[in-house]
């Protein structure tokens, strides 16, 4: 399915607009919407319902049946207006808050659309007020796949901006402009709407899974890309059994966090990585080693009961790849791709060497 999706304020004609570069290149590259989406405040919602969608005469289905289209569905269900915590719809964007509501409705909707694999999406940034075209195009950035494309139209002079025009016509259709204090006549069958194409980078693969289905905000999201970039860097919380994983901190369940303890301790003193314990017996040596790993890491009054039950004893290869298992698969649920830098490395699968692949600097234990 294509699906076009706009921003817009006070002039709903930005849709036709669009959808005119669109639709009616006269290249190859002609690209007919299955459906339109229009974001916007309330107001906004009023003009396009008004101007586009009133009935069969209105801007939208007249550019449709111009133009000799196939339906594009585009009704009232498709106009998303922003509206603040308590579901109030906005009226305009104007303070730090408005933007804040606007910011997370434009990547929820994003976030939406571009969940359906069978979905091909394209943006337009030319509507509503600047902060909406920012954050819509960041939103992309942020979401974007590689077949996604972001745009912004243009409209020549004198029919950019004026109320009365929408789109050229095929045929002659007078628009009064202004020209310096007076106002004159000119056909919008001669006017010019061209499409400039935007690049953009996609953060998608940065993002953990969690975001790319919950309800996060633009800022959680924000943050969660931009750790995906920064160097990563890791803090044991040691008393809590918590670990901070670059900007994201959580609590690893106790044999988890213990056997990380231990790697992130073998990292930050530099110390080679190990090979696991012996398969079905009891490796008492191995286990000797961990529990010395871990009194230096954590302290030996901060080891959890059961782990350390189970190292007097002897941990066995078993023990240690189904421990080891679960720690990289909860890694991976809590980081998404970020986990690679963090994950437990086996070194190769003939080495069968593991250890942390994070520099020594990048490691801190961290105790109250």
């Amino acid at each position: 399915m294509r699906t076009l999706l706009v921003v817009t304020g006070l002039a709903p004609q930005v849709l036709t607009e669009t959808l005119f570069a669109l639709c009616c290149r006269k290249d190859s590259n002609a690209w007919v919407p299955d459906e339109v989406h229009l974001i916007t405040t309330s107001s906004g919602a009023e003009h396009a319902r008004l101007n586009l969608l009133f009935d069969d005469n209105a801007w939208f289905q007249r550019f449709v049946n111009d133009y000799s289209l196939p339906q594009i569905k585009f009704d009232a269900k498709h106009i998303h207006v922003i509206a603040d915590d308590t579901g109030k719809l906005l009226d305009d964007i104007r303070t730090p808050l408005d933007n804040a509501h606007a910011a997370d409705a434009i990547t929820r909707l994003v976030r939406e659309l571009t969940a359906d694999s069978g979905r091909e999406l394209h943006v337009s940034l030319a509507g509503g007020r600047k902060t909406m075209g920012y954050y819509l195009g960041y939103a992309l950035s942020l979401y974007g796949r590689p077949h996604d494309r972001l745009s912004h139209v243009l409209v020549s002079e004198p029919f950019e901006n004026n109320r009365d025009f929408y789109y050229p016509t095929p045929y002659d259709h007078p628009i009064h402009v202004r020209h310096g204090n007076r106002e004159i006549t000119r056909n919008a069958r001669d006017a010019i709407v061209e499409l400039a194409e935007i690049p953009f980078v996609r953060l998608r693969h940065g993002l953990p899974d969690a975001l790319l289905t919950g309800n996060a905000t633009f800022r959680e999201t924000v943050d969660a890309a931009r750790a995906s970039l920064d160097p990563p860097r890791l803090v044991i919380h040691v008393e809590s059994g918590r670990i901070t994983a670059g900007t994201k901190c959580f609590k690893l369940p106790p044999a988890q966090f213990a056997l990380y303890a231990m790697f992130a301790w073998r990292a930050a003193h530099r110390q080679p990585k190990i090979t696991a314990p012996i398969k079905d017996v009891p490796d008492t040596a191995w286990s000797h080693e961990a529990r010395a790993a871990l009194i230096a890491a954590l302290g030996e009054a901060n080891i959890p009961s059961s782990v350390d039950e189970k190292l007097h004893l002897g941990a066995d290869g078993n023990y240690f790849s189904q421990t080891l298992s679960r720690l990289n698969k909860l890694l991976g649920e809590e980081l998404g791709p970020v986990a690679a830098s963090y994950r437990v490395d086996r070194g190769g699968p003939r080495t069968g060497r593991f250890g942390l692949c994070l520099p020594s600097e990048a490691v801190a234990f961290e105790r109250n």
